[in-house]
């Protein structure tokens, strides 16, 4: 089969289209043959392994310490239809559509994957494409994940920084299905698409610093982590609450303190994945509540494009990879 292999820790060069052999599924596992899977600001940074000090050598040593590991293959979250299944399989079978997340394995940018039947792996509803279910284990799971922590209600002021990208697009859009009025940052050319989806008030980041107005907001979302801790504390109302996408001890700590002397919260979480959000995000897209935003569509061969074009900034909503 065909997979993009990560040869060397750096650039996209780094990225090569090679073949594997086909794995074979074990008794608890599937054989997924993949439709569509996506490329993330996430999946960038592995490839750069620019990763928070906490988590540097664990993942370091998983994945490989001076180099990667022989057939090293990144992309977190898949959509497909089930071609093998192990012998004590009882939830799937062969034709099954299926979306889900890879998890720590990570290896979504190929043809076929593996994926244990009781991990982040459930049907796809059929009003939903292969594209859009492929987009929802990161971006969807991440917004729900984040913003119900925040206590997300429909008396909030919601501020999402960041809000162009996979898992800001859906905080908008979840926000608002809450009920929440919701500012959203980003840079100029993506502020008319977040406007289409519904954000109440839009923010050139480049050209307007939220901070330095009267504005106040019940609770922040900062998906992009580059604002400073400091200025979206500034503006969170008095019992306000802020949510940074980013963790780390530095974070956790000064998290701790704002919320002991102050009545604002810091509220410092790691996203996961499971079978019932899946579900959750496919039924609010099936309903129509949700639209997933696409900016572009690649093939397995133009992955080192894509991961340029997010480097640069220029992605708006999901990368989809269209792999069969």
């Amino acid at each position: 089969m065909k997979a993009v292999v990560l040869t060397k820790y750096g650039s996209p060069e780094g990225l090569t289209i090679t073949d594997i052999s086909t794995p074979i599924p074990g008794n608890n596992e599937v054989l997924v043959k993949i439709h569509a899977t996506t490329v993330t600001a996430a999946d960038t940074e592995v490839r750069r392994f620019k990763i928070q000090p906490l988590f540097w050598l664990p993942l370091r040593l998983v994945m490989g310490l001076f180099k990667p590991k022989k057939n090293l293959i990144l992309g977190q979250e898949f959509s497909g239809e089930i071609v093998d299944t192990g012998s004590n399989v009882s939830n799937f079978q062969k034709g099954d559509l299926v979306f889900g997340s890879g998890g720590i394995k990570m290896a979504c940018q190929a043809e076929l994957k593996i994926q244990n039947e009781h991990s982040a792996i459930v049907h796809k509803p059929s009003g939903i494409s292969f594209d859009e279910a492929s987009t929802i284990p990161l971006g969807g799971l991440n917004a729900l994940h984040y913003l119900r922590k925040g206590k997300i209600n429909n008396n909030d002021k919601v501020l999402i920084i960041g809000a162009g990208g996979a898992i800001g697009t859906y905080a908008v859009q979840y926000a608002k299905y809450v009920g929440a009025h919701v500012t959203a940052i980003d840079t100029g050319i993506k502020l008319d698409m977040l406007k289409a989806i519904g954000a109440d008030e839009v923010i050139d980041f480049n050209k307007e610093d939220f901070w330095l107005s009267k504005k106040r907001y019940s609770l922040i979302f900062d998906v992009a982590s580059k604002t400073g801790y400091s200025k979206c504390i500034s503006a969170l109302s008095e019992s306000g609450r802020f949510i940074p996408a980013d963790y780390s001890l530095t974070l956790m700590l000064r998290g701790f303190l704002t919320s002991l002397f102050t009545d604002k919260k810091v509220i410092v979480t790691l996203a996961g994945d499971n079978k019932e959000d899946l579900m959750y995000m496919a039924n609010l897209i099936n309903e129509g509540q949700i639209k997933p935003v696409i900016g572009k569509t690649f093939s397995l061969e133009e992955i080192p494009e894509a991961n340029r074009l997010i480097e640069s900034n220029q992605k708006l909503g999901c990368f989809v990879v269209r792999v069969q």
